[in-house]
């Protein structure tokens, strides 16, 4: 594989915007050949599985950001005996360890699922901002093995493990959530400082021995997952703001855009917390050979992927990226979560792959273990797409024009083979009698044939592309619904 350095323009590098984010950071290519073929491999999977749970759900809250002091309307306290008392609402979001109890934990169920759909990894989220561990990490008794929590006396109670080794056992890869900060641990808010905002309570370079600890600990608990939990195949770390702090002209640009100048108040700061990643990528990667190491919005060689989080980008991204996207309700568990319909995730799973990304489609547990019926219907549904139309989704790449209104490309990485997917638009519209490829044009003695269908097509080039006939019998019975992929043996 190539290997180069695509810079982003600082320009969009420095936007603050929370959807962005997680795709304008600069990417740098891996140097090491197994991380690169690992690499490669994750590109044909297209499809994963997220899952935040932990003790959070038990309220229907946003997962850990409601104890965080910044002013955003989605993270507002309204839980708790007195949500405007910060110091006895955090006290009671901790105390939710003492109650957290699902019995109905059946992974077995969420891995078949997943399979049936037509998922390839699953990334559960191991730890969050809020430091409740849902493995059993010695380095703290904040978790869900604490004998201070009910479920900890079951014996699937280091759900993780659980987790990884249920799905690896339907064949899926096994990818690890964990939050760099940790808004439970002394070492990251000090109980003799308040917090002022997500970041450290404290200047780390004025108490470097504290600091020092916080990375240890951050380390050790990453270890574990790296040794104790079986093949790992993604470390996905989230809290971008952990991270070295940016120098010269950057830093002071990147400062800038980060003040919400128009009400005053500081959203968050640029603090430097350095908790050495390169040094933690090679120690896991001595556990884990090949390990895809995803350091979320961090500039650099620790970023394998770019993670666009609840949107499509626009365009073809020229990096491996992956859009993380909530399937219904929020990341977190919610009472009544109204799920897409199969319609709006089918569409998106095809536009996202017509790109180049992968989807990593997020359903969140509810606080009894269960998955609410919503969610099993919905994979259902994707899963018997899928099974039609999958030639036209796993191991392929982007190719231009990727996307003319409603109709998507892929392109199979292997055959050079092209499928062009024609998206329903209105509903129960089906299959027109014939449509146009534009930007594409099939090679003289090319076949055509939708996927599901034995039915060789008719066609001919225009000067905009390739034209498709779709025969009556076809239409009037399609081999599935929503979507259609025609595969085209050879372009000119």
């Amino acid at each position: 594989m190539k290997k180069l350095i695509l810079i982003i323009p600082i320009l969009f590098a420095l936007i603050s915007n929370a959807q962005y984010e997680h795709e304008v950071t600069g990417y740098v290519w891996p140097t090491d050949e197994k991380v690169l073929q690992k690499l490669e491999e994750w590109q044909d999977l297209k499809f994963g599985l997220l899952m935040h749970w932990g003790s959070y759900s038990q309220w229907g809250i946003v997962e850990s950001w409601s104890i965080c002091p910044e002013d955003y309307g989605w993270c507002e306290r309204r839980k708790g005996s007195n949500p405007d008392d910060y110091f006895t609402y955090k006290k009671e979001y901790e105390n939710l360890k003492l109650s957290f109890n699902p019995i109905n934990f059946e992974p077995e169920k969420w891995a078949a699922a997943a399979k049936n759909a037509g998922m390839k990894y699953v990334v559960f989220t191991t730890k969050h901002h809020d430091g409740f561990c849902m493995f059993d990490s010695k380095y703290t008794d904040y978790k869900i093995t604490s004998k201070e929590t009910p479920f900890s006396i079951n014996p699937r109670a280091n759900v993780t493990k659980e987790i990884f080794n249920t799905f690896r056992a339907e064949g899926l890869w096994a990818g690890a959530y964990f939050s760099k900060p940790d808004w439970n641990s002394k070492y990251y808010w000090d109980p003799k400082f308040p917090p002022l905002d997500r970041n450290v309570n404290y200047d780390p370079g004025l108490y470097p021995e504290k600091w020092e600890k916080f990375v240890e600990f951050t380390h050790n608990q990453i270890m574990e997952l790296m040794t104790d939990y079986g093949k790992v195949d993604i470390l996905w770390l989230d809290g971008g703001w952990v991270s070295k702090k940016p120098a010269g002209i950057y830093e002071s640009a990147y400062a800038s855009k980060l003040g919400e100048t128009n009400t005053g108040f500081i959203k968050n700061r640029i603090v430097d917390q350095d908790i050495r990643m390169d040094e933690l990528a090679a120690k896991a990667r001595e556990k884990q050979p090949g390990l895809i190491v995803v350091d979320r919005a961090v500039q650099g060689a620790n970023q394998n992927y770019l993670t666009p989080e609840n949107r499509v980008p626009d365009k073809q991204l020229p990096y491996p990226w992956e859009s993380c996207i909530i399937a219904g309700g929020g990341w977190a568990w919610v009472p009544n979560p109204q799920f897409m319909t199969p319609k709006q995730a089918i569409h998106m799973l095809v536009d996202i792959v017509a790109k180049g990304g992968n989807l990593l489609y997020n359903i969140g547990p509810a606080p009894d273990g269960t998955w609410p019926e919503d969610a099993y219907k919905l994979l259902e549904e994707m899963g018997k797409w899928i099974n039609v139309n999958g030639e036209a989704i796993y191991s392929t790449r982007a190719i231009a024009p990727y996307k003319t209104g409603n109709i998507c490309l892929s392109q199979q990485k292997e055959t050079k083979a092209v499928y062009a997917i024609y998206l329903e638009q209105q509903n129960n519209a089906g299959l027109p009698e014939s449509f146009v490829v534009e930007g594409i044009f099939a090679a003289t003695n090319a076949k055509l044939n939708l996927l599901g269908s034995k039915t060789s097509l008719k066609w001919t080039n225009t000067e905009k592309g390739v034209k498709i006939f779709i025969p009556e019998p076809v239409r009037k019975n399609p081999p599935c619904d929503l979507a259609w992929a025609v595969k085209i043996s050879e372009i000119k």
